[in-house]
């Protein structure tokens, strides 16, 4: 996919590449990095599904091959890692004298944990983690809220019953963080909209490959009268849209461009421009100033989430994204107060 070829927010094509920042928790952080002292070109990213899922292990292979192309580095990827394995593949990159290890994934973190003291001198870096006790562990976190939020603004506007389907894979606190801002601003607007009883159908399919499951939960949210679905469980949202296409209702397309999937059906897609993020990390590692005991964070202010409308997207509804994107920059949102922890 080539964003040059899409129609994107026009807010956020005023946005400059920012510097990423950092988080609050994890403060003992040193000033120095195993890369520093030991520099090294074997760098690996490993993916836990399959890239062409049309979510997120599409979005980071596409990061990893823009990274190669712009740095012109040998970044290795390895895909459709199963949990069960994670250990194992940490280990064996780690062998084998790997200075960079990315894994995608917050369902990486507890492997790193037990992992990365063993290898003193290579890098572990969970791309959407949050555990970062250790010099050679510096987790890259996209604060996917703040998507979540562009999305809420789409959904909010479109649909008409007022009822909104929402399908995740597995529970835990970024995924819970991101739906309950995109449940709780999606409710604000059909509300303000005079939509009487608004209200969303939350499930987690506890799978990311199953795409009949997906399927069969979208047919019982439709049933129930869901108009507008959001959905992001890697391979099961295939099945998602699939059922949404065959009853004819709406998708917000949510971590890749899924504009073109089922035209029609996808009314807007929030994508992921993971090529900044891979970019920065490896820039980062062979500068010598990747940090560890941190977690480091990137978002709207970074340019990274990128609403993209197909053609015949009505102004009203850029217009409506627009707007909110500039309210969170100007500090007029605070999206944290929607957390439900």
């Amino acid at each position: 996919m080539k964003i040059s070829e899409i129609k994107i927010s026009r807010f956020l094509l005023a946005l400059a590449g920012a510097s990423i920042l950092t988080a609050g928790g994890c403060r003992q952080a040193v000033a120095d990095s195993p890369a520093a002292e030991h520099r090294t070109e074997k760098m690996v990213a490993i993916l836990p599904g399959m890239i062409e899922d049309q979510s997120w292990n599409k979005i980071n292979y596409e990061g990893i091959l823009k990274c190669r192309e712009t740095l012109g580095v040998d970044l290795e990827f390895v895909q459709n890692v199963t949990e069960s394995d994670f250990e194992a593949v940490l280990t064996e990159y780690g062998s084998q004298g790997y200075g960079l290890v990315m894994a995608a994934g917050s369902q990486f973190d507890d492997a790193v944990s037990v992992v990365a003291p063993r290898f003193p001198d290579t890098t572990f870096c969970v791309v959407n983690g949050s555990f970062c006790q250790g010099r050679n562990v510096a987790p890259i976190f996209p604060k996917e809220y703040e998507a979540s939020y562009l999305a809420s603004i789409i959904a909010g506007n479109i649909t008409r019953s007022g009822i909104l389907g929402i399908i995740a894979g597995y529970p835990n606190a970024p995924m819970e963080h991101l739906l309950d801002v995109y449940e709780k601003n999606a409710m604000d607007i059909i509300s303000q909209r005079g939509i009487e009883n608004p209200q969303t159908l939350r499930s987690y399919a506890n799978s990311w490959s199953n795409v009949d499951l997906g399927k069969k939960i979208v047919e019982q949210m439709i049933d129930s009268g869901a108009d507008t679905l959001f959905i992001y469980a890697n391979e099961v949202g295939l099945g998602c849209i699939q059922a949404a296409k065959e009853r004819q209702v709406r998708v917000i397309g949510f971590s890749d461009n899924q504009n073109d999937l089922e035209p029609g059906t996808v009314a807007a897609s929030v994508y992921f421009d993971f090529g900044t993020l891979y970019r920065w990390t490896v820039e980062q590692y062979m500068d010598g100033k990747m940090q560890g005991n941190k977690v480091h964070e990137i978002g709207i202010r970074e340019g990274i989430f990128v609403p993209v409308f197909p053609e015949g997207t009505p102004e009203g509804l850029r217009d409506a994204v627009d707007q909110g994107t500039s309210d969170f920059l100007k500090g007029k949102v605070d999206l944290t107060q929607w957390f439900s922890d």
